[in-house]
């Protein structure tokens, strides 16, 4: 099953240091580099180019601008469930927003309905708890499709 795969992609990456734009398993990621490694490891080759962004990409989007859930929409497939009675599977990519009136910035992969593995600024790759304050912060959940 892709989501058990997911998961088992990212624990590959436990430990792997921070470093913003980055996307080298052991050498350092942030969370979006997470997530490609975690796709490259189940796909091959990521399905688009990246362009740079800083560290505020986010809060510098355009008014109405999601390009985080617009990626996310383009090669991941959206969980239909209503957010406050989601419970994530094994797998689903978590995108979190820190202020209502912003884009998520932010992402997860679960490895269950209470734990998660991401990157997180000064920190390395762990697996975390999926705590209520994630799941305040939660914004939208998706799924790695099936392999051709």
């Amino acid at each position: 099953m892709i989501g058990e795969e997911a998961v088992a992609q990212a624990r590959l990456w436990l430990g792997t240091p921070y470093r913003h734009q980055a996307s080298l398993h052991g050498v350092g990621c942030d969370c979006l580099g997470l997530l490609r490694g975690v796709w490259r490891g189940l796909y091959g080759d990521e399905p688009e180019r990246l362009p740079p962004y800083g560290a505020t990409w986010a809060e510098s989007a355009p008014a109405g601008a999601d390009p985080f859930r617009e990626a996310a929409v383009r090669h991941l497939l959206p969980v239909e469930e209503p957010l406050p009675a989601y419970r994530p599977a094994p797998g689903d990519v978590l995108l979190f927003a820190f202020r209502a009136h912003l884009p998520a910035r932010h992402c997860a992969i679960a490895t269950g309905p209470d734990a998660m593995i991401h990157a997180h600024d000064r920190a390395e790759v762990t697996e975390v708890a999926l705590t209520p304050w994630w799941r305040r912060h939660l914004a939208g959940a998706f799924r790695f499709p099936p392999r051709p």
